[in-house]
């Protein structure tokens, strides 16, 4: 069995997190802290236009003595956002996510944002999908030696 992205926002939801680019960094951060999450979508009027990771915090801001207060998430954000869609399997976003260095994809369906992936997310159904094929593999070898 293969599990898609789909399968995976069912179990967890689809909660996502928004700031608009004229957010200040500050509050960006306030709610990232506030629901323990590591990215925030920036969105504009609806449209995802950007996302704000804790990476682009510590390396646009920190690294270059900006304030967070005055900054606006607009300026620091992550523009050209990869996304994924519903119907993608786990074992490709991980490898996106591998290959690029993301831990963190937007999942569009038509274009409608529906939820985030995270690194977490993956390797946890990965897991979980491994666990399944063992317990499987074990019952089957059970019931061949009981035979």
């Amino acid at each position: 069995m293969t599990v898609t992205v789909k399968q995976v926002l069912d179990k967890k939801g689809s909660a996502t997190y928004s700031v608009t680019p004229d957010t200040s960094v500050f509050d960006a951060l306030t709610l990232m802290a506030l629901h323990d999450i590591g990215a925030v979508l920036v969105t504009d009027t609806g449209r995802l236009v950007g996302i704000f990771t804790e990476r682009d915090y510590a390396r646009k801001l920190v690294l270059k003595g900006l304030s967070s207060k005055t900054v606006k998430v607009g300026e620091m954000m992550t523009r050209d956002v990869a996304t994924i869609e519903p119907s993608e399997q786990i074992t490709s976003v991980m490898n996106t996510m591998t290959r690029r260095r993301f831990r963190h994809l937007p999942v569009l369906d038509n274009g409608q944002l529906v939820g985030i992936i995270t690194i977490g997310d993956v390797v946890k159904a990965v897991i979980e999908e491994q666990e399944e094929t063992i317990k499987h593999l074990a019952n089957y070898i059970a019931g061949e030696i009981a035979t």
